[in-house]
């Protein structure tokens, strides 16, 4: 039985296509779900378009919030701890799904990149 309040629906077409599809909620099983321009699958966000801008822009705004959080405690932890929590915290959020990030475009890979080269500054 599907649950409406964590059942998500997304139409995957090329941007030009997508004002064409269908914007009313769809039946399925009974249970109105309303089609929405990205989802969420096993922490990965897909975008209607396949773009992946949604998984990094979400990835990248959590990865700077724990570096502003490290930042805060930077002096007070020896390096070798400080350099655990990066990994831990903001090395992990980068790797995890990253097969899904094999053909996007350079200005995504630059966005990820700058989540590094941060981090690479704090240690």
């Amino acid at each position: 039985m599907l649950n409406p309040d964590k059942s998500e629906a997304i139409w995957c077409a090329t941007s030009r296509r997508h004002h064409r599809l269908p914007t009313t909620a769809m039946p399925i099983v009974g249970v109105p779900v309303t089609p929405a321009r990205s989802v969420r699958d096993l922490g990965i966000y897909i975008d209607a378009d396949l773009s992946m801008r949604a998984h990094v822009k979400r990835t990248v705004s959590r990865c700077f919030a724990a570096l502003r959080q490290l930042r805060q405690i930077h002096r007070a932890v020896p390096t070798a701890t400080l350099q655990m929590l990066v990994v831990a915290l903001v090395h992990s959020r980068l790797d995890y799904g990253n097969a899904v990030l094999v053909a996007v475009p350079a200005y995504l890979v630059r966005r990820l990149l700058s989540v590094l080269n941060t981090a690479a500054q704090l240690i």
